[in-house]
């Protein structure tokens, strides 16, 4: 496991998009921790105070970018009628959600996440050890 952590922070906007109405701007920060090098985080601001979060796998954002990806709460794909931009669906029990982004930031994002810990080398990032002690409770008497 290694010891020097990195978090890559990015911010950029993304256009939600709702039935007979203009795209609403949304401004979202992208985080990549290499102590969770599997996933990234996609933090929406949801008003002056709030933000919402979405974890997905690293992979799911790689996959979407080049062609439709995900099964489940989150799904990422090329816009149908435009190579540079990319949709990203999330669903939840609370709703649903549609957004356009750009599909430059986006890779540039996930470039920098690679620059960091290269694509088949996330295992060398995890302690199992550690994984397992936040899991587990710690008084199992």
């Amino acid at each position: 496991m290694r010891n020097d952590h990195v978090t890559l922070r990015s911010t950029a906007v993304f256009d939600l998009l709702a039935p007979q109405t203009p795209a609403v701007p949304v401004q979202v920060e992208l985080r990549y921790d290499t102590r969770d090098p599997y996933a990234v985080v996609a933090a929406f601001r949801t008003g002056r105070a709030g933000w919402v979060e979405w974890v997905f796998a690293r992979d799911l954002l790689a996959d979407g970018l080049i062609a439709y990806a995900g099964e489940g709460d989150v799904a990422i794909r090329p816009a149908a009628d435009d190579p540079e931009v990319v949709v990203i669906e999330l669903s939840s029990p609370s709703g649903h959600a549609v957004f356009e982004a750009s599909a430059q930031e986006l890779a540039d994002f996930l470039d920098r996440t690679y620059d960091v810990v290269v694509p088949g080398n996330e295992s060398l990032w995890v302690s199992i050890d550690e994984a397992l002690t936040r899991l587990l409770p710690h008084d199992l008497s």
